[in-house]
């Protein structure tokens, strides 16, 4: 829904929720931005925020707005900020989210972002392993977020150097697909479709950084959920179903939780981008 809200009913507040420019603020260093929301609308405008991005603040307002859910027992509140949730989180574990240099830009590496978020694990994540643990507590939200964002954005420069080197000296048909007429193919969202052998040795490079990324997003996902029912109260939310309904998929809860015990996925499957 954060990304239906942004691209096709073309919400404009929705935008600044899903980065934050850390380059762009007054501080050096990331441990010394405002912390919460309050504190950032205190100290920054509005109209830079929504250039700069408000990623990091906006978790912790969901955040808040899902424990208001679970204690008060909204089942479709809870369900439709959990996913909101989670969406979010996953922003955040995405290095290129957290910086200026959001798509390369401004190294010439344009298309980096789809190629890393997107083609990268259409194409080699069927052998990633999703088996996080069990979920955590989170004592401090505000210090785990900013936490997660200040990981990833160390990330960033290793991303960007690794593509540069990798792609310096090679001829464009080795980088991109091309077609019969030598013009490079394009996806849907017109993001340039690089080649396997490209992918393969760039996925190499990074050394697990993609499928390390997306499990940190998961249990972290897992640890905010987690952590708003803790501080709701520990609501009792089995009742939120039919008893009939939970009955039928107790089978197949059973069946699904093996699975990801073994890092697989069942019935999982997104519209491919590329």
């Amino acid at each position: 829904m954060p990304d239906v809200r942004k691209y096709v009913i073309n919400d404009r507040a929705e935008f600044a929720r899903h980065f934050i420019n850390v380059e762009s603020f007054r501080e050096k260093n990331i441990g010394d931005l405002p912390q919460t929301m309050k504190e950032v609308k205190a100290a920054y405008a509005d109209t830079f925020l929504q250039k700069a991005g408000l990623l990091p603040w906006w978790i912790q307002e969901i955040t808040e707005k899902l424990t208001t859910a679970m204690k008060e027992k909204r089942k479709s509140e809870i369900l439709f900020l959990a996913g909101d949730l989670g969406h979010y989180l996953g922003d955040a574990h995405m290095p290129l989210h957290t910086a200026l240099n959001h798509d390369g830009q401004l190294t010439g590496q344009k298309g980096i972002h789809a190629f890393w978020e997107s083609q990268i694990p259409e194409m080699f994540g069927d052998n990633y392993n999703f088996y996080t643990g069990e979920a955590k507590y989170i004592d401090n939200i505000t210090r785990e977020t900013w936490n997660i964002i200040e990981s990833s954005h160390r990330l960033v420069d290793t991303l960007l150097l690794t593509e540069r080197n990798l792609k310096n000296g090679l001829a464009e048909n080795k980088i991109y697909k091309s077609d019969p007429g030598g013009n490079i193919i394009k996806n849907k969202y017109n993001q340039p479709v690089h080649t396997y052998e490209y992918a393969k040795q760039y996925h190499d490079q990074l050394n697990g950084m993609v499928q390390n990324q997306l499990r940190l997003a998961i249990a972290a996902t897992a640890n905010y959920w987690y952590t708003a029912w803790v501080n709701a109260g520990k609501p009792d939310l089995t009742n939120l179903d039919p008893e009939s309904l939970s009955h039928r998929n107790k089978k197949n809860y059973k069946r699904d939780l093996k699975l990801w015990k073994k890092g697989k996925l069942f019935g999982f499957k997104v519209e491919n981008e590329f």
